[in-house]
């Protein structure tokens, strides 16, 4: 299935006031990786995706993490994306945080794929991930 890398620089926004990183930040982190890592598949942007797929997005219905070793303000970590599971409308993500090659955080995700309910289009409806782009999800 297809990866993604990508290098973060831990800010001291990131931080509680002993300078470790805030627990719920790295999901903030993992959400963007997760951006890229379609942004990546689809060679479009997150609005573009939207627009080109009707779609609405793709929420977070699950998720789980394990804490290894802290992260700090000033730390340059390396965050690891990759696709586990396509379904016909969800997908899971697992996501391994690296500090000084050795698993920080891993995380993993299931969402789903997103569209306008047509009966109420002030509502959220799961619909089918496009086959195409759920090929680009397997395949890269």
């Amino acid at each position: 299935m297809l990866k993604n890398s990508r290098t973060h620089l831990i800010e001291w926004g990131e931080c509680d006031p002993a300078g470790i990183v805030y627990y719920p930040r790295y999901f903030q982190m993992f959400d963007h990786s997760t951006t890229m890592l379609i942004s990546r598949a689809s060679g479009l942007t997150k609005y573009q995706l939207f627009k080109v797929y009707d779609a609405a997005g793709y929420p977070m219905v699950d998720t789980q993490a394990k804490f290894s070793i802290p992260t700090r303000f000033g730390d340059t970590v390396t965050i690891e994306s990759e696709f586990t599971r396509i379904g016909t409308s969800s997908f899971d993500v697992i996501h391994r945080l690296l500090k000084d090659g050795k698993t920080a955080v891993e995380a993993t995700e299931k969402r789903v794929w997103i569209g306008r309910d047509p009966a109420d289009p002030d509502k959220i409806k799961s619909k089918p991930i496009p086959d195409n782009l759920a090929k680009l999800f397997r395949e890269g």
